[in-house]
């Protein structure tokens, strides 16, 4: 089974059908807050529907055409991290991300989402990772710009979102800009450099400085 440990409290884990409960109180509890940019939640109203995501998501990872992990922070589920779509001809993979409303504002999806991207480009040698957000959605937005990636572009009405479209910014980086990006890493300690700024991570918290 797939787990990718990042700290000593995170950690990611190959979603399975013994997490669908845990899963699907977690989407009930956000379902609001989720519901803004997210666009599966009225189609994800009873536990077999989650049941049923979980069994697509393990054929996808099967067929080696995906990665849907859930986020164990502190030896809880607290959200979905995912390689959406693996492109293995061109070298290219989605990544995609949710997180439990009370567990925002912990630096914990900037963290996830460098440990997959780091995966996806050293561990799996592919050569780029992208993650998509709608224009409006500035927490997810947030994350790839953070991390360094490169805003490549507007794709317009993207995405119908129960009752409008909406458009996605598309975030990229490739791997030999990512390998620049991660210079150290001491224990729990993690060194991002990005230009002239550094960011210094340790558990969940994260420090930035400007040189």
């Amino acid at each position: 089974m797939f787990v990718h440990k990042i700290t000593e409290e995170l950690s990611l884990k190959l979603i399975e059908l013994r997490d669908a409960e845990r899963i699907f109180e977690l989407t009930d509890q956000s379902r609001s807050y989720l519901r803004e940019w997210l666009p599966w939640l009225d189609y994800t109203v009873k536990l077999e529907d989650t049941k049923q995501f979980i069994k697509n998501c393990l054929t996808g990872f099967a067929e080696n055409k995906s990665l849907n992990t859930v986020i164990m922070y502190k030896g809880e589920i607290v959200g979905v991290a995912s390689f959406n779509a693996i492109n293995w001809s061109n070298k290219t993979v989605q990544i995609g991300y949710w997180l439990g409303e009370r567990y925002q504002g912990n630096g914990i999806m900037t963290i996830v989402a460098r440990a997959l991207t780091d995966y996806a480009l050293k561990e799996l040698a592919l050569n780029k990772a992208e993650i998509r957000a709608a224009v409006g959605n500035k927490k997810s937005r947030s994350i790839p710009e953070r991390l360094g990636f490169v805003n490549e572009g507007c794709i317009r009405q993207a995405e119908w979102l129960y009752d409008h479209y909406v458009d996605h910014i598309v975030y990229g980086i490739l791997a030999e800009e990512w390998k620049w990006k991660i210079k150290l890493s001491l224990g729990r300690l993690y060194f991002f450099c990005d230009g002239n700024l550094i960011q210094v991570i340790h558990g969940t918290k994260i420090a930035r400085f400007i040189l």
